[in-house]
């Protein structure tokens, strides 16, 4: 099973009251929802995935990983955690119904417990809410608010919990996140029905899970020279200086108001060409960033025009045009480039 085939439990226990769920009310699980029943309740393996933000995941596994090693051997749930230098990480929860909440509330414990050793330090006074993210396929969003909002507020008004499903789905996925927030019981009595819910409406489709990205270094021009951010440092990076450098001298179109060559017995700017690059679909949102951040950075730097082709129907490909000088179009290639080593493999210069 992969991590887009979440399967989502009908019940949730709270920690420390969990055993059989052979005297719970049997529901129907699995894509055919037939019931697997066994001696000992209701027999299935089951799959939650939570976003979690690193300080989280680092509370998680603990020191030297002595915290998910013992949430692992007392849930008996399988935990992974997804690799690489993310801001955000996935945390998937896999194995029969029981382990699974086991897992499910020793988390929310351990994230109440964190929010009561860090108040010992802080003046406020009243305690914040244990807030966790599922990933949900957002196919089985609108069961889970319901007509005009009245399932998501039933389940608010029935656990105390409050929930809040993102309008959008999640980067180059077809899920969303679900936002839970309030004491660990309510938490835990909210997943319950939530699970319900995913239970009574599968996923329509294939369903593309989100992969949270490598967080990307950023760029900054000072006095001529390109430095990449790392940690509480500005390291010099020679080759996109060069590339910088060239671009800034050569701009396809010189400042308002400047008239003279750029260079005595030279054009202002060599003639502009053109270069063409085919970029596949699943990774043109790195390149345009949210709302076209990316790309009209890459435009700003590069001092290229960049024009990105609508999708074509059957293609899986779209088409990115740069126009200007060779020095723009080495700048806007080399930073095209970086975004996709930095999105394909997180190591890349942006």
């Amino acid at each position: 099973m992969g991590e887009g085939d979440a399967i989502w439990a009908p019940s949730v226990l709270p920690y420390g009251a969990l055993g059989t769920l052979s005297h719970y009310p049997q529901l129907h699980f699995g894509r055919r929802m037939e019931p697997k029943v066994s001696e000992g309740g209701l027999n299935v393996t089951l799959t939650i995935r939570l976003l979690m933000h690193g300080k989280e995941v680092g509370s998680i596994i603990g020191k030297k990983g002595e915290t998910v090693k013992k949430m692992r051997e007392e849930s008996g749930a399988r935990i992974n955690i997804s690799e690489g230098n993310c801001p955000e990480r996935i945390v998937t929860i896999t194995g029969p119904t029981d382990a699974i909440f086991k897992a499910f509330a020793m988390i929310a414990y351990k994230f109440e417990e964190d929010i009561i050793n860090s108040m010992s330090n802080s003046p406020a006074t009243s305690k914040p809410p244990v807030t966790l993210r599922l990933v949900v396929p957002a196919s089985q969003c609108g069961s889970l608010i319901g007509k005009g909002g009245s399932k998501i507020k039933e389940i608010r008004e029935s656990t105390g919990a409050q929930v809040q499903v993102a309008g959008d789905m999640l980067p180059n996925s077809t899920e969303r996140a679900v936002t839970i927030s309030g004491t660990p019981d309510a938490i835990i009595q909210c997943v319950r029905q939530i699970c319900v819910v995913m239970l009574e409406s599968p996923p329509k489709g294939a369903t593309i899970p989100y992969r949270p990205k490598p967080a990307s270094t950023p760029v900054i021009f000072a006095g001529g020279q390109a430095y990449t951010i790392q940690g509480q440092y500005a390291i010099p990076h020679p080759d996109l200086t060069k590339l910088h450098q060239l671009a800034m001298q050569q701009t396809p179109f010189p400042p308002l108001g400047q008239t003279n060559p750029a260079f005595p017995g030279l054009d202002a700017s060599p003639p502009a060409s053109t270069h063409e690059l085919t970029i596949p679909n699943d990774l043109i949102g790195c390149i345009i960033g949210r709302q076209g951040t990316k790309i009209n950075e890459i435009r700003q730097m590069s001092g290229a025009q960049i024009k990105i082709a609508n999708a074509t129907e059957g293609s899986s490909e779209r088409q990115i045009t740069i126009t200007g000088t060779p020095a723009n179009i080495s700048l806007a290639q080399y930073l095209i480039n970086a975004r996709l080593t930095s999105e394909v493999t997180g190591m890349g210069a942006l």
